[in-house]
């Protein structure tokens, strides 16, 4: 039992309010308590999230630093690789054969 008048009053049915509407009751230690969001009317919770990248990092830090030709690089054609080049006859290989 808890010691008497040092603890605040409970109130078991206290009610939530959210936008002017009650959306349930829990226990609190005050009558009514005011909420701007909870798990209703949040975007998580009610699946209405949308996660919005209108400028990619790696593009903002490009523009910051002054990379704007690195874009270039990265699509750049790749140099084959020395499987693939002797893969492709010659004219050394050519001649060797026709011997």
């Amino acid at each position: 039992m808890p010691k008497p008048d040092i603890h605040p009053t409970w109130y078991p049915d206290a009610k939530v309010i959210c936008n002017g509407e009650v959306v349930m009751t829990t226990g609190s230690t005050q009558p009514q308590l005011n909420v701007d969001v909870w798990s209703g009317n949040h975007p998580f919770y009610t699946g209405t999230q949308k996660i919005l990248d209108t400028e990619g990092r790696v593009d903002r830090f490009m523009r910051k630093y002054g990379m704007a030709g690195v874009d270039s690089a990265t699509t750049a054609k790749q140099p084959a690789t020395p499987a693939a080049e002797s893969a492709t006859p010659t004219d050394e290989t050519a001649e060797i054969a026709a011997d």
